[in-house]
């Protein structure tokens, strides 16, 4: 039997792996390059950036997870990512801080693709895709206008608009059809 190393555990483990300074990938294993699209090179020293389908979304996220990671050492959510391609994909993301004080300067990251079970159907504005990770979460208007600072009443308005591009009649079907659900 073969001797296991840790490297070779994290190269080969079945989720995507990324160990990260100051939100730049320090390491990262063959899912995410797979997943991604990216050769190593391309991955290696960049920003996180890389893997956002906008700036604006890198930088909103980015502040939540600091908010989080500075209650408790672990963020995970699901959200709407990039690859080299362009294609949009939800993916299951989690990350651990080293320091829940400083949580972006050093961290362990898994990216899972969840495009076998949920793909991204329609076009979705920045806010649109954030609001629709955020109704992933079983959430209420008033709690993801706290989480993303709007108010409840323009959550319920992107509510309305995602409705009307996934052509459903009502938040239920919304919700079914952001899982995947025909």
């Amino acid at each position: 039997m073969l001797a296991l190393d840790y490297q070779t555990a994290f190269q080969l483990a079945p989720v995507g792996l990324v160990i990260s300074r100051d939100r730049i990938i320090v390491d990262c294993n063959e899912r995410v390059m797979s997943m991604f699209g990216m050769k190593r090179e391309a991955l290696i020293g960049e920003s996180f950036k890389i893997m956002y389908p906008s700036p604006d979304e890198f930088e909103r996220i980015g502040q939540r997870i600091a908010t989080v990671m500075k209650a408790c050492d672990v963020y995970a959510d699901d959200r709407i990512m990039r690859r080299a391609s362009g294609e949009l994909f939800w993916c299951h993301v989690t990350g651990r801080a080293l320091d829940p004080a400083d949580p972006h300067a050093a961290g362990v990251w898994t990216f899972e693709d969840l495009s076998h079970t949920r793909r991204v159907a329609v076009q979705l504005t920045p806010r649109e895709r954030e609001i629709a990770a955020q109704l992933l979460t079983g959430q209420t208007s008033k709690q993801i206008g706290r989480t993303l600072e709007i108010s409840p009443r323009t959550v319920d308005v992107y509510r309305a608009r995602l409705m009307k591009k996934y052509g459903t009649g009502n938040a239920t079907e919304l919700l079914q059809r952001l899982m995947g659900a025909s």
